[in-house]
C-alpha cells in the first residue's frame, strides 16, 4: 500500500511563499494498492492528482469522501479525468444519506451562478453511492471500515486494510478534552498509519470549540492508546505558515518520536 499526499491543508487553499514547504492545497490523498486506486477527498489537490492519473493512463478509481465542506470538494470540478469518457470514478459518502446524497451536493457547487460548467458536462463514467454500512470491500480484496466523526454537518473516518497493512484517515473531527473518542479508538486500533486532524494547537483549541477540529496532541494520545505504528499530522490551519509548522514538527517529535507532519507531495509505502 502506498499513500501520497496531494493536499494537506484545511479550511482554504493558501498558495503563498510562506506555505511552500508543507503545501497550500486542501485535502486530497491517493491510496494505491495492488488491486487498484482509492482517493480520499477532492480538495484543491484533486486537480493535480487528476493530471498525474491521466499521465499514468489510469482508467478506474474510487473516491471516498470524508465530508463535503468546500475545502474537501473544491478540486472536483477541475479533475481532468472527470471529462474523459474512458475513465470510471465511483464516489462514496457516508454522511449524506439523509441529506440529499453526494451527487446532489457535488452538483450544487457546479450550478449557476456559482460555476459555469454543470455536473452533466462530466463525460466520465461517474457513479455515486451513499452508504450506511460501516464495513465494505473495494476491488474484491481491499477492506474498508468507517466511523462517524464529530464535525458540523457530519463526517466519516476511514480505515483501509489490504495485504496485511492498514491506513486510516481521521479528519475532520473535534475531540472532547479528557474523553478519548471511542469510535476513533476502535477504528484505528493497531493500524500501521493514522492521518489525523491536527488543525489547532492546545493553545488555540479553547477558542475554537464547535469548529469541528482537533489538535496534534490529542492525535498523539489516541495513537498511543490504540498502539498505532505511525502518526501523521494533517489538515494544517492556513494561518500556520512554514516556520510555525517547523516548530510544531519539532514539538511533536519530542512528544511522540517518529511523528510525521504531512507535506504536499510526500508519499509513504507500507510493506
Amino acid at each position: 500500500m502506498n499513500i501520497k499526499f496531494w493536499g494537506v491543508r484545511g479550511s482554504i487553499a493558501c498558495p503563498s511563499p510562506n506555505h511552500l514547504k508543507y503545501g497550500g492545497n486542501t485535502t486530497c490523498i491517493e491510496v494505491n494498492t495492488d488491486s487498484g486506486t482509492i482517493i480520499w477527498d477532492a480538495g484543491t489537490g484533486f486537480r493535480h492528482l487528476g493530471k498525474e492519473l491521466d499521465r499514468r493512463n489510469l482508467r478506474k478509481a474510487y473516491l471516498l469522501m470524508t465530508h463535503t465542506h468546500w475545502d474537501h470538494i473544491n478540486g472536483f470540478p477541475f479533475f481532468k479525468l472527470a471529462y474523459d469518457p474512458s475513465f470510471s470514478l465511483h464516489i462514496m459518502a457516508g454522511h449524506l444519506h439523509d441529506k440529499g446524497g453526494i451527487e446532489g451536493i457535488l452538483a450544487s457547487q457546479m450550478s449557476t451562478p456559482m460555476f459555469p460548467v454543470p455536473l452533466e458536462a462530466m463525460t466520465a463514467n461517474i457513479t455515486y453511492e451513499d452508504f450506511l454500512t460501516k464495513e465494505f470491500t473495494l476491488y474484491g480484496d481491499v477492506g474498508v471500515r468507517t466511523a462517524s466523526l464529530n464535525h458540523p454537518n457530519g463526517a466519516t473516518g476511514y480505515r483501509i486494510d489490504h495485504g496485511g497493512k492498514s491506513a486510516c484517515l481521521i479528519t475532520d473531527t473535534e475531540h472532547i478534552p479528557g474523553k478519548p473518542d471511542q469510535n476513533i479508538l476502535e477504528l484505528i486500533e493497531g493500524a500501521d498509519l493514522v492521518i489525523y486532524d491536527c488543525t489547532f494547537t492546545d493553545e488555540e483549541f479553547p477558542d475554537k470549540i464547535s469548529w469541528g477540529h482537533s489538535t496534534w496532541t490529542e492525535g498523539a494520545r489516541l495513537c498511543q492508546a490504540a498502539k498505532v505504528k505511525q502518526f501523521i499530522i494533517f489538515h494544517h490551519d492556513p494561518d500556520h505558515e512554514d516556520p510555525f509548522m517547523d516548530k510544531l514538527a519539532a514539538e511533536a517529535e519530542e512528544t511522540l518520536p517518529g511523528t510525521i507532519v504531512a507535506r504536499e507531495g510526500m508519499d509513504i509505502t507500507l510493506d
